[in-house]
């Protein structure tokens, strides 16, 4: 893992221009569900059910972190929440814009760092969400620590990642990238992948308690994905902000 441990620094600089530069490249096919973002598409849902599961979106404040084309900031609008998205690509935002033309939802998307947010709506928000981002930044300690500080008390943060294994390696490198060419060369680095117990630290540092860790199983070759007990490649956890935390 690419963070310092118990790091809760927040740096403005917490990102790489080339992964956003890469991810900006495929925002005109970001909504198609046969493009570059395939398996994004069939996380979705699992992402989205997940969350259902513990917290009750309809009439809430979300924040979706890294929100891209706005696959999931669409997703939880969809069930009633009141979804603020933020994500660096000018390209992705314009793209979500867009699309929340067509959809008619109501998602506030802004080019904006999680850091500059955090400085303006401390504690606002019920729900906050970080989908298959930490392991594209430098210091996912401090991406964690700030989105507590979004979390209102008793409020509840969702994660999407991929732990650091050789199934992982060998699934969301070797195979998604080289093999079936489902994903662009270079977008996974397996060193910045993250290990759940690496995980879990962070959150403890962070002030949250891990409240729950669940795997996914992603089958390419049947364009679908589901819950799984195996959490050695895609993982999914959420953790909750104590009611005494400020």
């Amino acid at each position: 893992m690419n963070a310092t441990s118990g790091s809760q620094s927040v740096s403005s600089q917490n990102f790489r221009q080339e992964e956003i530069d890469r991810f900006g490249a495929l925002a005109q096919r970001w909504w198609d569900p046969d493009g570059p973002q395939k398996a994004l598409h069939a996380l979705n849902p699992v992402r989205l059910d997940y969350v259902r599961e513990q917290v009750t979106l309809s009439g809430e404040p979300v924040l979706d972190v890294g929100c891209g084309g706005g696959l999931f900031s669409e997703a939880l609008a969809r069930e009633g929440a009141r979804v603020t998205a933020i994500d660096l690509s000018p390209e992705l935002i314009k793209v979500a814009c867009l699309h929340k033309l067509e959809s008619n939802l109501d998602v506030a998307y802004e080019v904006q760092s999680v850091e500059s947010l955090a400085a303006e709506r401390r504690g606002q928000f019920a729900v906050v969400t970080c989908m298959e981002m930490l392991e594209h930044v430098p210091d996912p300690a401090a991406i964690i620590a700030t989105c507590g500080k979004l979390l209102r008390p008793g409020g509840r943060l969702f994660l999407a990642t991929l732990n650091r294994t050789p199934a992982a390696f060998a699934l969301a490198v070797v195979g998604a990238e080289y093999v079936a060419r489902l994903l662009p060369k270079g977008t996974h680095h397996y060193r910045d992948f993250i290990k759940p117990s690496e995980l879990g630290r962070c959150l403890r540092d962070a002030g949250l308690e891990l409240e729950n860790v669940s795997g996914v199983a992603y089958a390419p070759w049947r364009g679908g994905a589901r819950r799984s007990d195996c959490t050695q490649v895609n993982y999914l956890a959420c953790a909750r902000k104590p009611d005494t935390a400020r």
